[in-house]
């Protein structure tokens, strides 16, 4: 149990969550640079493509990069001579990579939709908010006092810096929640045998991948003509 220089004794649970909210800062602080060629491949057959295509290609690539990752890993769990603490290190990186890859996605939306991301506060209300689906959608409107049909634009874009701080204290504790649980609940099911951990793997990580969509669409609405 980790001890704080002033508290004492940090809780277990509470090391754990601030383990994922460090991979999270990580894979925003990876992969922010990285936006803009990820659109630009998006953008590879059709030089002239418009917004709402890009939005589309970069949807279609990150339901097959994360299913994809998902599956790889469950089959290697069933293969011979691969033991339970191999697959289950290999399921943990998967992990990582599969926030890498919903953080690109979400900052990728964001961009195309010309909302700034500069900050690292809006980098993190805009990935949390759309990992978190229906929950994050609520908590950013509520805390941050605004309404509006779509938050990314009425809310990560117009809202002061410290309000964000305070929007993303929470979403961070659901976030640690959610994701934390369900992503043991998936690694479990990875490594399970005969090749069952594909089909989960591959299938749990479809499922997060088609919610992470849907909360995107409904956080930036219609694509920008332009």
């Amino acid at each position: 149990m980790a001890k704080g220089a002033l508290d004492g004794p940090v809780p277990a649970a509470a090391v754990r969550g601030q383990r994922v909210l460090d991979l999270l800062d990580k894979a925003i602080d990876i992969q922010s640079p990285l936006v803009r060629k990820n659109i630009a491949r998006a953008r590879q057959r059709n030089p002239e493509a418009t917004p709402a295509q890009v939005i589309r290609n970069l949807e279609r690539m990150y339901i097959s990069a994360l299913t994809g990752t998902g599956a790889a890993v469950g089959g290697a769990a069933a293969a011979p001579g691969i033991g339970t603490g191999v697959a289950l290190a290999l399921s943990a990186g998967e992990a990582l990579s599969s926030l890498e890859l919903s953080t690109l996605f979400a900052l990728s939306i964001a961009e195309v939709h010309k909302v700034p991301i500069d900050e690292i506060e809006r980098r993190r209300t805009i990935v949390m908010g759309i990992m978190l689906g229906g929950t994050g959608s609520a908590t950013i409107t509520k805390v941050a006092e605004r309404t509006g049909q779509h938050w990314g634009r009425q809310v990560v874009a117009k809202v002061p810096v410290e309000t964000l701080r305070q929007v993303n204290r929470i979403l961070g504790r659901n976030f640690v929640t959610k994701y934390g649980t369900k992503q043991g609940i998936i690694v479990l099911g990875r490594v399970a045998p005969f090749g069952i951990g594909a089909v989960i793997g591959g299938g749990a990580n479809a499922a997060m991948a088609t919610a992470a969509l849907r909360a995107a669409r409904r956080a930036f609405g219609p694509p920008p003509t332009s």
